[in-house]
């Protein structure tokens, strides 16, 4: 069923300089999550469940990855003719060589694609957030309220001083809007940075922004006309997830080793969509124990793998042990060799003996490429 109320502009970077190692080679939207998913495959693929077919992504830097992986959108149905995906470059104007400073910037950009789009709501999104979104649901509920504009939220600790609590009544009207000082010790309502906004609207208050040399979605234009009572919260239910630093990713990758946690964001009636690749199954040697894992196709094990997650085309060797870490693609883990919470980004290999250790609370990244 196609959406023809709504379209999407997606962000593919925002959070890349609190990833840090994980992204030196990538955006945030091509990060590897959940042993065989990049981050921008939750958001594309609960668009394309809701119907939405015109999904415009502003890129910024680091995007090589972001469009071998995209592709022309085969994989989640967007390679159409008159709709489909549109990849914008990162520059304020086309004739200027600065980058955006803001959203206000990135989306007056594309105002000339908004306005032309048949579409009256956009939905504005980063490209880290985790979950299953049910977009109809989110539209029935603006359009019934008059809004102006829809905040997604979930129900969560303020983790970084990134994150933007949000205040609201009983009838869902926000009545406060501000950035956590500090992480907090007791569940927020937190934005996930997901709008879903009334066309006209947006075009009104980009233009008017931008004119005044304003940058900033959220203080430049969220915060100054909440008081209007026209912006409003939708609180998602299930698991929702903020990928923007290395101790975030790693936890929320190990929170899908539980098993009522995966069925909630890989519900079957809604499907998670990402680049298919065709892998051989996965070789499990005599001597091997897998406990508590995810495991992709086409690894070789030999050793021992406790509470991890291994990516595509991973090889841990006899005598080698993993526990609580994530192996990207192709990493290789080599004879005697000993990981625990280790994060090992694509291509990264352990060699003899090696032994490494992080800890819970701060995961070692080894770098891309990398050999130990």
């Amino acid at each position: 069923m196609v959406n023809k109320k709504m379209m999407a502009i997606l962000f593919a970077s925002g959070t890349d300089n609190k990833l840090s190692e994980l992204t030196i080679h990538r955006t945030a939207a091509s990060l590897p999550f959940c042993g065989r998913y990049r981050l921008i495959d939750f958001i594309l693929s609960s668009l394309v469940n809701s119907g939405v077919n015109r999904v415009g992504i502003i890129t910024k830097n680091n995007y090589q990855s972001l469009m071998d992986h995209i592709r022309m959108g085969r994989d989640w149905d967007l390679n159409r003719k008159n709709s489909g995906i549109a990849v914008f470059p990162p520059f304020v104007l086309n004739t200027a060589r600065d980058m955006y400073r803001g959203k206000i910037e990135a989306l007056y950009t594309v105002l000339d694609y908004i306005e032309k789009s048949p579409e009256d709501y956009v939905v504005i999104s980063d490209c880290n957030i985790v979950a299953n979104i049910d977009f109809n649901k989110v539209l029935d509920e603006h359009i019934a309220r008059e809004a102006n504009v829809t905040i997604l939220c979930h129900s969560n600790y303020a983790t970084t001083s990134k994150r933007m609590m949000v205040s609201c009544n009983s009838e869902g009207l926000v009545t406060d809007l501000n950035f956590a000082e500090m992480p907090t010790a007791e569940k927020k309502i937190v934005s996930t940075n997901i709008y879903v906004v009334t066309k006209k609207y947006l075009i009104e208050e980009i233009e008017k922004a931008y004119s005044r040399a304003l940058f900033d979605f959220e203080k430049d234009i969220l915060f100054q006309s909440y008081k209007d009572g026209k912006i409003f919260v939708h609180q998602l239910e299930g698991f929702t997830a903020i990928i923007d630093d290395i101790k975030n990713y790693f936890n929320e990758n190990m929170k899908i080793l539980e098993e009522p946690i995966r069925e909630q964001l890989f519900d079957v009636t809604r499907k998670v969509y990402t680049k298919v690749k065709d892998s051989v199954p996965t070789l499990y040697g005599p001597k091997s124990e897998v406990v508590n894992s995810l495991v992709a196709d086409g690894c070789v094990i030999e050793g021992r793998v406790e509470n991890s997650i291994l990516f595509r085309n991973v090889h841990i060797a006899k005598g080698a042990s993993v526990k609580n870490c994530i192996v990207m693609e192709s990493g290789q883990v080599l004879e005697g060799s000993r990981l625990s919470y280790i994060i090992t980004d694509k291509e990264v290999v352990i060699t003899e003996g090696r032994e490494l250790a992080g800890f819970k609370t701060y995961p070692l990244v080894i770098a891309k490429n990398k050999t130990v």
